[in-house]
């Protein structure tokens, strides 16, 4: 374990009474300790890359501003890194793990390191995508180091069955947390951000390196805010009837709107007449709308002809 590892942080960031219990965060030897025991070996097939930091993880809790009233879901714990973190600070705990091994070593590990907090955690045996209900009160934050290849449905599929989670921050692949975040205009600006958009205010929080990681990553990861808005976009359209105007815009992005969104209206001209009902220039392409006009189109979506006798 490193220097940076076994010390707290500076007084200005930890309570004195909280000293003793930074011992029960997990460093690289605990880590690596931990997966042997297990005969666990990471794989690139499930996403799996564990955090050996101790100091990233605090980094994490810290500017996901988890408070001490929070419940907090927390998808692909791993070998509980994160789990131990938000545990110290937050007033519950709810995980959601897939990996047979790594779901039934948790809550030994939780109970081990940090007893007098083992009543206040939660594990979920399942595929996220699957979960439809929690254990507990209902979620109001989701803190997560999600796996690369399942990030974008994963977080979107909570943030949609869990209304109540009003914070997330979740590290993803630095590529995809750009897409995440993007604005209207930008070139990687496209299905995720706007989808994203939909639920949440959304920015880039961090970046976090490779070296924090076992085994280390071939891409750096970035950290990724999104607050709930205050007020659901307005709109008579339902989200499916939005999101498949988002798809449609995307599925062809060079092209402009007129042509793209031709399958969806069944035709050029009805996606024209759409586009202009809504108050877009039919030569327009998807990546310059906001969620806000993706939503207006849905609702002028022509209706389907009948086909002549």
């Amino acid at each position: 374990m490193s220097t940076a590892e076994q010390q707290p942080e500076p007084s200005s960031e930890t309570a004195p009474a909280a000293a003793p219990e930074t011992s029960a965060l997990l460093g690289a030897a605990d880590i690596r300790e931990l997966a042997a025991v297990l005969g666990v070996r990471p794989t690139k097939q499930k996403g799996q890359n564990f955090v050996i930091d101790a100091n990233t993880v605090r980094r994490i809790v810290r500017t996901a501003e988890v408070r001490p009233d929070d419940v907090v879901v927390e998808v692909g714990p791993g070998l509980g890194s994160l789990t131990l973190a938000l545990l110290e600070a937050a007033d519950r705990v709810v995980a959601v793990e897939i990996d047979d091994i790594l779901a039934a070593a948790l809550p030994a590990t939780i109970e081990a390191r940090m007893p007098g907090r083992k009543d206040r955690f939660a594990l979920v045996h399942s595929d996220a995508m699957l979960v439809k209900e929690l254990p507990g009160p209902p979620p109001t934050a989701l803190v997560a180091n999600l796996p690369y290849n399942v990030a974008v449905p994963v977080l979107l599929t909570m943030l949609d069955r869990f209304p109540s989670i009003e914070r997330t921050l979740v590290m993803v692949q630095a590529e995809v947390a750009d897409r995440l975040a993007a604005k209207p205009g930008n070139k990687v600006y496209g299905v995720p951000s706007v989808k994203a958009n939909w639920y949440a205010d959304v920015k880039r929080a961090g970046s976090i390196g490779r070296n924090v990681f076992w085994p280390a990553p071939n891409v750096d990861s970035g950290l990724v805010s999104l607050v709930r808005r205050a007020e659901p976009v307005k709109t008579t359209a339902t989200k499916s009837e939005v999101f498949a105007v988002v798809d449609a815009a995307f599925a062809q992005r060079r092209k402009t709107l007129r042509a793209a969104l031709s399958g969806w209206a069944g035709s050029a001209p009805g996606a024209e007449a759409a586009l202009v009902a809504a108050g877009v220039s039919p030569q327009a392409r998807g990546e310059s709308l906001t969620v806000e006009e993706f939503a207006a189109i849905a609702e002028h979506k022509p209706a389907p002809q009948r086909p002549a006798l």
